[in-house]
């Protein structure tokens, strides 16, 4: 095997460790940041909505916002019990948190910062076309 060879096996192997690695501390991630953007898509419908609607109309479009409102309650105590357990930290969490930092060093001291910010998006591009995929099966 020669040089390229074996820098191509390397590069392969780096970057599916980043994806698998990156799935799975995302899996923690991603419900957290749900949260944000569900809390400031209420705020602004409840903003649109105050006093904007007609009264036969009032009473659906509280039940809609109160059921958006208990969707993302409901979805915070998931989150905090899928990353906590009682007020410590899940352990898999600050592992993988760990364990990607070591792979995105390794890239990085390998392959340069090129290489990891071109997996970096390589990875932003599947997910977004994974989820583009997704809409259009339904």
């Amino acid at each position: 095997m020669d040089k390229k060879d074996e820098k191509n096996l390397k590069i392969r192997y780096l970057t599916w460790l980043y994806k698998t690695v990156k799935e799975a501390f995302d899996r923690y991630e991603r419900k957290f940041t749900q949260l944000e953007i569900d809390e400031f898509i209420l705020k602004e419908i409840e903003k649109e909505l105050k006093g904007s609607y007609l009264p036969q109309e009032k009473k659906a479009l509280e039940k809609l916002v109160n059921g958006f409102r208990n969707y993302i309650a409901e979805k915070e105590k998931a989150c905090l019990k899928l990353k906590y357990k009682g007020k410590k930290i899940e352990p898999e969490f600050i592992f993988l948190d760990v364990k990607l930092e070591s792979i995105e060093k390794a890239i990085a001291g390998e392959f340069g910062k090129c290489a990891l910010d071109k997996i970096k998006e390589g990875y932003q591009q599947e997910m977004l076309k994974r989820i583009m995929e997704q809409k259009e099966a339904r």
